[in-house]
């Protein structure tokens, strides 16, 4: 029990207790079932996001291209579903921009597998093509008019409830979606060879070698799965919204990124949990929403992220240090 309290998690889960106790005194409103039930709903894309880059934080690397994936994703996907006036099942949807979204992932894989390059640099260029070739060669335009599935989707709800003042909360089923995600992903981590492989590689690249991991099965398998995640929380993007904006999502990574951190997973790889992810990206919207319900302009949302971040990364840094100049005490 006391190890478990001194896990980086579990700070985490302290400081979001007090800090949503906090917003709690100083605005009712922020514990009002619609709000909470709001939270959970916003905690969905970030949080779907997240899983991909927590593999990739894992692994060593930083990719910032998922948002412009999800993009792509859910925009061919309302384009050509509305072009074909689609009515099947809302799995179809789900398939078609999570399949695009893996042939996304593909490329950024091979590119960086066969010409060795730093996932940083290729994800940045990839970010902008993939996003311009949605601007360039399919449309500008916003899919106000979704197809049935997808808007079907939109209005599934594991729990409704109307208030006093006529408004209705529900908890959106999106929200288990979203959870049943982060439990295959911790299961790949946990109980695959693949998943060993993901921490392996963030911890040594030679070692991994050595030890018969493939690393580029374990590149593209994480590359792809990045792909897939992204494409899925497009498609549910869309749904939230109620539309296909192709200048949606894109300028969101330092939220996402911020989360995966502030969770505990190292930018220098080898380290982060599922968790934690769950933990963070919690944190995050909590943060966001406490302050457009204390009136705060939106531009310090970008500012607060932004600091958080800076403290999560900081944080293992300055413990490591500690650990190197602290004499261990000798047993006489």
């Amino acid at each position: 029990m006391r190890k478990l309290l001194k896990t980086h998690e579990s700070y985490i889960a302290v400081i979001l207790i007090v800090f949503s106790l906090i917003v709690g005194i100083i605005n009712p409103k922020f514990f009002s079932i619609g709000n909470l039930f709001g939270l959970l709903k916003s905690t969905v894309v970030t949080g779907i996001f997240a899983l991909g880059v927590l593999l990739v934080l894992i692994s060593g690397e930083i990719d910032i291209s998922f948002p412009a994936i999800g993009v792509v994703s859910m925009y061919i996907t309302g384009t050509v579903f509305e072009a074909i006036d689609f009515s099947g099942p809302t799995i179809l949807a789900f398939l078609f921009s999570g399949g695009i979204g893996v042939l996304l992932g593909l490329i950024n894989a091979a590119v960086i597998s066969t010409f060795r390059l730093p996932t940083l640099i290729v994800s940045l260029g990839t970010l902008s093509a993939y996003s311009g070739f949605v601007l360039t060669f399919i449309d500008t335009r916003i899919i106000n008019r979704l197809s049935e599935p997808v808007v079907v989707y939109s209005k599934l709800a594991f729990f409704r409830r109307t208030m006093e003042s006529g408004q209705i909360a529900e908890l959106h089923f999106s929200f288990f979606v979203y959870l049943a995600l982060a439990a295959l992903t911790a299961l790949i981590l946990r109980y695959t060879i693949i998943g060993r492989g993901v921490y392996a590689l963030g911890g040594d690249r030679q070692a991994t070698k050595r030890a018969g991991f493939s690393i580029k099965k374990i590149e593209y398998f994480i590359y792809c799965y990045v792909g897939l995640l992204a494409g899925l929380a497009g498609i549910i993007h869309s749904a939230h919204v109620r539309n296909a904006n192709p200048f949606d999502l894109v300028g969101g990574e330092l939220n996402v990124i911020a989360a995966t951190v502030l969770g505990g997973a190292i930018i220098g790889g080898g380290r982060g949990t599922v968790h934690g992810t769950l933990l963070g990206v919690m944190l995050i919207t909590v943060i966001n929403n406490s302050l457009i319900l204390m009136g705060i302009p939106s531009y310090w949302q970008r500012f607060t992220t932004g600091f958080v971040l800076l403290i999560a990364v900081a944080i293992p840094q300055i413990g490591s240090v500690k650990s190197i100049r602290t004499p261990r005490r000798v047993r006489s």
